[in-house]
């Protein structure tokens, strides 16, 4: 490894560009163009420097690559630390790519305060690449909060005519969910007078304490997944947010919550998380699989349609997690990821047709095969995708959750597999009455196919499926070492505590 700081270049590169945007000065349309291509550019650089991160990482080893770490606040022994692994370093590089497609797919959308929506846009990826660098509790909390503000600002500014108040709600909910995790990192650090998170994880908390700090962490990252009951501010932030919002917020911000999980409670709450997994698995992420997947063949607009599949979807994540198994944690990896780029490419689907006629209405679409053959096969490559067809990314997650879910209790499995069939009657049901049928609609036999820019927004994404749907060993090599050290901890420490096994909470029916 390089003594150079990588991981610093790719977290603050984007907030250089925002930096040097706010200092354009000009005619209003000289400042937009710049704006636009400063934020391109600064972005497209961010991800290959990502790229760097994939080839040069190690595999076969759980340690932490590529760390930094300087003396922050002596007094309370808080460091700025950096550093990435199997679980972190897929999320980096996710982030970094959804970043420059969702500047491009601003680029005729977005007409107004252009630069100010650029400069949100490269803060908004320092702030998500630091999280899942973050080695330091108090700097993993700075990043992890001020995702906020620059989300909030593209739903409340840029949004629809409802943004003011998804924004606030989207703000609400979330902040109220950190406050308490801020409770348990300020209680740990008082516990233990570290905030070191490496050092953390290999240190055991008192089980009394584990209860209460896994239900303040849990508040957070459940609002974050969203998992059922607390996914009710996706939608509304969904619909109103501009397209490349919709993008990010499905892409990464709700992969936070699954990172959380994967982070912080298995391995440093074992106790706990072993405590609440039934609570986890049978009401919470069972009832998001199968309820929200009915919620979302009733849907009219298309974007609630894929904001409650994402719903669904992270809510095979949580089952994938909490089986504590290889397979289903590598799985709920996998969908992580999958989704990341799936609902990342539905959104953008729908942004396409939206720019065009100013609608998400299905009703208001029909036959559109007619006019646009190039949009229809996009969007069936990402609708299959969606719905697990094997070849695809969505496929490997889903199957690799199954198999870890089998091996705990048959039962969530099952129930799991009906999700997967309802994935399919509503992505199925969207596309048929979108795509198929005859055009009846006289405005749209003018409608115009995708773009050469658009076109090249969705071939990464295309490629990103099919990679991961045909080779999906070239990321399992990545997290699998990463996963295994997850599970051997949390099994010691159940074992040192003469806790309860799953076996015993789930039993096999």
């Amino acid at each position: 490894m390089s003594d150079w700081p990588l991981l610093s270049l790719i977290t603050f590169l984007p907030l250089l560009g925002a930096a040097f945007i706010f200092f354009i000065r000009s005619e209003p349309e000289v400042v937009a163009r710049n704006a636009r291509a400063v934020a391109l550019w600064f972005s497209l650089g961010t991800f290959v420097l990502s790229l760097w991160l994939w080839f040069s990482f190690e595999r076969g080893t759980a340690e932490f690559q590529w760390a930094e770490e300087v003396l922050w606040i002596p007094g309370f022994n808080i460091s700025y630390r950096m550093g990435v692994d199997g679980i972190s370093m897929p999320f980096v590089l996710l982030s970094t790519l959804l970043t420059p497609l969702c500047i491009l797919a601003s680029w005729e959308a977005i007409k107004v305060r252009v630069k100010e929506y650029m400069i949100a846009f490269l803060v908004l990826e320092t702030m998500m690449v630091g999280m899942f660098c973050a080695l330091d509790f108090v700097v993993f909390y700075i990043f992890f909060e001020g995702v906020l503000i620059p989300m909030f600002l593209i739903i409340g500014v840029w949004g629809g005519a409802r943004r003011v108040y998804s924004a606030f709600k989207f703000f609400l909910f979330t902040l109220a969910g950190s406050v308490l995790m801020l409770l348990a990192i300020l209680a740990i650090y008082f516990e233990t007078g570290i905030t070191d998170i490496p050092t953390l994880l290999d240190t055991r908390l008192p089980p009394e304490m584990q209860t209460w700090l896994w239900l303040a962490f849990f508040a957070s990252f459940a609002v974050k997944v969203p998992m059922w009951p607390v996914h009710t501010w996706l939608p509304d932030a969904h619909v109103e947010a501009p397209t490349a919002g919709s993008v990010i917020l499905a892409g990464v911000l709700l992969k936070m919550g699954g990172y959380g999980f994967l982070r912080f409670s298995l391995p440093m709450l074992p106790e706990a998380s072993a405590l609440f997994t039934p609570l986890l698995i049978y009401p919470l992420s069972i009832i998001a699989v199968i309820y929200t997947s009915l919620v979302a063949l009733a849907q009219e607009d298309m974007k609630k349609l894929i904001a409650y599949s994402s719903v669904a979807h992270m809510g095979f994540v949580t089952v994938g997690i909490f089986t504590v198994t290889q397979q289903g944690i590598e799985g709920a990896m996998i969908q992580m990821l999958s989704h990341g780029v799936v609902s990342a490419a539905l959104f953008l689907i729908v942004g396409v047709i939206y720019d065009r006629m100013h609608s998400r209405l299905i009703e208001r679409y029909d036959g559109l095969v007619e006019r646009m053959p190039a949009y229809a096969l996009m969007f069936m490559v990402f609708m299959l995708a969606s719905v697990g067809l094997p070849g695809t990314s969505g496929f490997v997650g889903e199957f690799l959750v199954l198999v870890g879910a089998f091996q705990v209790n048959t039962a969530v499995a099952v129930l799991c597999a009906s999700g997967m069939v309802l994935g399919a009657a509503y992505m199925l049901y969207l596309y048929r009455r979108v795509i198929f049928g005859k055009m009846t609609k006289e405005d749209l036999r003018t409608i115009l196919d995708i773009s050469w820019r658009e076109k090249a927004i969705f071939a990464p994404l295309i490629a990103v499926v099919l990679w991961m749907g045909i080779y999906p060993m070239s990321f399992i090599d990545v997290m699998a070492a990463s996963v295994a050290n997850v599970i051997d901890n949390y099994e010691a420490a159940l074992a040192a505590a003469e806790g309860p096994s799953l076996a015993a909470l789930l039993p096999v029916e």
